[in-house]
């Protein structure tokens, strides 16, 4: 049944059965959404919150806003309710996050999904990069036992870009310069065996150990073993955290050592990265490529074992505060 259909029998029911129609729908639209909103919500109301201004835990009830329930912080006197600091601060259609979030997790192209919600396709795109921004990785403390990180490049991609200082390059092109060089974007995957995961755009062209360091943000515990190729910067990333450190040469044909050492594993999420990147988004914008990277790892680590995924996103996008303080 088309849409045209079923819009042409709704508007034959009677003032009543169109008035239940229209609070099913809404009760539908507002599941998903209303279940992530709770978490925080009720966190705020058992007293186990912080503010998001200033990380105060004296805060009380301070009336509604918008339909939200309203608090004070008696450190700062700041208000906020249970959106302040997350990605649907200050959204005026809190309605239909439920329904985006669906087709958003189903891969539905920008257009696809301002057609079926009946916004703007800037509204959808701002919205998914919100959405994605507030996704986490995966910290160096998190990772424990064998653990592989190796890097893999992407071409320098000005995607969207209507002020060029350049050419602009033919579709599936490929830069000019020939080996690593600055227009290759450089993403750093680490993971362990116990599904901690990190993917981090850590800058242009050759890998370097400070670029290792800020991919993960806390050093990792002394007690992992680090698996990597033989590039200089992992092996001074190692020896200055004091890591047990075995290194591959793949040109040599060392690809596994003592059975269980090897970076196989990163390897294969590089080759799906670079898949689903390439043929579901046909390419996005070096700027943007981060955010892609975060949508990644949740599907990887989270999503793909969840029977709701759109649940699931919102929940993950919904748990961290955007300013200093997270609320877990």
């Amino acid at each position: 049944m088309t849409y045209q259909e079923i819009l042409s029998n709704a508007l034959r029911l009677s003032d009543t059965e169109r008035k239940h129609l229209i609070g099913t729908l809404e009760q539908l639209e507002s599941k998903v959404a209303s279940s992530a909103q709770s978490l925080r919500l009720n966190l705020y109301l058992e007293k186990r919150g912080r503010c998001p201004h200033c990380g105060g835990t004296h805060y009380y009830r301070f009336g509604k806003d918008k339909g939200a329930q309203r608090f004070m912080c008696r450190d700062c006197g700041r208000t906020f309710t249970q959106y302040t600091g997350t990605w649907m601060e200050g959204l005026h259609k809190k309605s239909i996050v439920a329904p985006y979030m669906k087709l958003m997790t189903e891969s539905k192209s920008l257009d696809k999904i301002s057609s079926a919600l009946h916004i703007n396709k800037k509204t959808a795109f701002d919205w998914r990069h919100k959405i994605l921004g507030s996704l986490k990785q995966d910290e160096g403390k998190s990772f424990s036992g064998i653990t592989e990180s190796d890097e893999t490049f992407f071409d320098k991609s000005d995607k969207g870009n209507r002020h060029l200082i350049r050419k602009p390059h033919k579709r599936g092109g490929c830069c000019h310069t020939r080996g690593i060089s600055k227009d290759k974007a450089t993403v750093i995957a680490t993971a362990d065996r116990k599904n901690d995961l990190n993917m981090t755009l850590c800058g242009y062209g050759r890998l370097t150990e400070k670029e290792i360091a800020d991919s993960l943000q806390t050093p990792l515990p002394k007690a992992v073993v680090l698996c990597t190729d033989g590039h200089a910067s992992y092996v001074r990333y190692a020896s200055d955290n004091h890591l047990e450190h075995v290194v591959l040469n793949g040109k040599r044909g060392q690809h596994v050592k003592r059975t269980v050492f090897h970076i196989q594993h990163v390897n294969a999420l590089h080759n799906l990265l670079k898949c689903w990147i390439g043929r579901t988004f046909f390419g996005v914008a070096t700027k943007y490529l981060q955010n892609y990277l975060n949508w990644f790892k949740a599907y990887q680590t989270v999503l793909k074992q969840s029977q709701n995924q759109a649940e699931e996103m919102l929940c993950l996008a919904m748990t961290y505060n955007w300013g200093k303080f997270a609320t877990h």
